[in-house]
């Protein structure tokens, strides 16, 4: 619509606490830094993929204080484009930051926004689905996210309910709505009857969509964003009293369920969070009678059927299936893995006993 065209870039938000990977993941080292799958780090990974879709000088990073260090030597990214909070204000204010500081270099930008923490197998199934995202974002000014079609009723994702056919961009879905996470039931019936996909928290917009949605959408958000507009390099005092006034929410929940602006492109590769230690040992193949090890040394293990980390000391398990073993030399986890969305409890518990553990 008259805007000009800018170039694409990529946004990777690496600012979760991961405290359902406790122990491993900790403050210093949060969950985009370990190493889980086949040694490389999620952080790696998403890094990859970024660079795939936007090059190697339009990757930006958005992180807490306390990680900004180990983002730029992990990833090589220069300061100016690892952005760093002042405080945690969950996704919402991270996107928005992006979106103003990116807006200032590129007006007609359009970014993808990609978590540092996902998996996600098909790196060339993947890429493809963010240029055809991209066009359409360009081109009908659209908030599109990816939508994986869902091989299980999983309780623990939100789900979007598709809608009519975009017109013009073929395969593209208007979206009805958001679902928040589902009970087993109606997980279920979604799997069943269809026209539902998981909400894989992948964003495509230009930098012009996104903020006019957030000022409709999120007022106080978009208030707290604006002092930050004008400048490429905003100082950490006017940084710090936008973080303050900002309100603290997912952007599905601030701008993505309120926006009729929503689009989403079905994807079937395969995707995930790996949100817990269940979901990590379903990545690398635990079964009944197969034990992975992602560190350490297992000296015996005669039921197999666990996930292990170890650290110096030997592990062995005698007569038990179905756990987390994850020591980390300071602390020591072992759970079921069907218990692994509950170790934030563990986590929540040692931060009101003030122990250090937790962090």
């Amino acid at each position: 619509m008259g805007r000009t065209a800018g170039r694409s870039h990529a946004v990777i938000l690496a600012g979760g606490a991961g405290e359902r990977f406790w122990p491993a993941s900790r403050q210093k080292h949060p969950k985009p830094f370990l190493k889980v799958i086949a040694g490389k780090s999620l952080l790696d990974a998403t890094l990859e993929r970024a660079r795939r879709f936007a090059g190697r000088d339009r990757v930006w990073v958005v992180c807490g204080r306390e990680h900004a260090r180990a983002v730029r030597r992990a990833t090589g990214l220069p300061a100016r484009r690892i952005l760093v909070e002042p405080a945690r204000r969950n996704t919402a204010m991270a996107v928005g930051l992006a979106a103003v500081r990116i807006a200032a270099e590129d007006p007609g930008a359009v970014l993808a926004v990609l978590p540092a923490d996902h998996v996600i197998s098909d790196a060339r199934a993947f890429s493809s689905a963010l240029r055809r995202a991209a066009d359409a974002a360009r081109s009908a000014e659209v908030l599109v996210t990816l939508g994986v079609k869902p091989t299980r009723p999983e309780t623990g994702y939100g789900y979007i309910q598709v809608g009519p056919p975009a017109a013009g961009h073929r395969g593209l879905r208007r979206v009805r709505r958001f679902v928040e996470k589902p009970d087993a039931g109606r997980a279920r019936r979604y799997l069943r009857r269809g026209g539902y996909l998981w909400n894989a928290g992948i964003f495509v917009w230009t930098v012009q969509a996104i903020l006019e949605e957030i000022e409709a959408c999120a007022p106080d958000l978009f208030r707290a964003l604006a002092p930050l507009g004008s400048v490429r390099r905003p100082s950490a005092a006017a940084l710090d009293r936008a973080y303050r006034r900002a309100p603290s929410l997912p952007i599905d929940v601030a701008v993505m369920e309120r926006s009729r602006r929503v689009w989403t492109i079905p994807v079937s590769f395969h995707w995930s969070d790996v949100g817990t230690w269940q979901s990590l040992a379903e990545e690398l193949g635990v079964r009944p009678g197969r034990t992975r090890v992602v560190a350490g040394d297992l000296a015996f293990d005669d039921e197999g059927g666990n996930l292990v980390w170890g650290d110096r000391r030997p592990i062995a398990l005698l007569g038990v299936e179905g756990l987390a073993v994850i020591d980390t030399g300071d602390a020591l986890l072992v759970a079921r893995l069907d218990r692994g969305s509950d170790v934030r409890r563990v986590v929540a518990e040692l931060k009101a006993k003030g122990r250090q553990d937790a962090t």
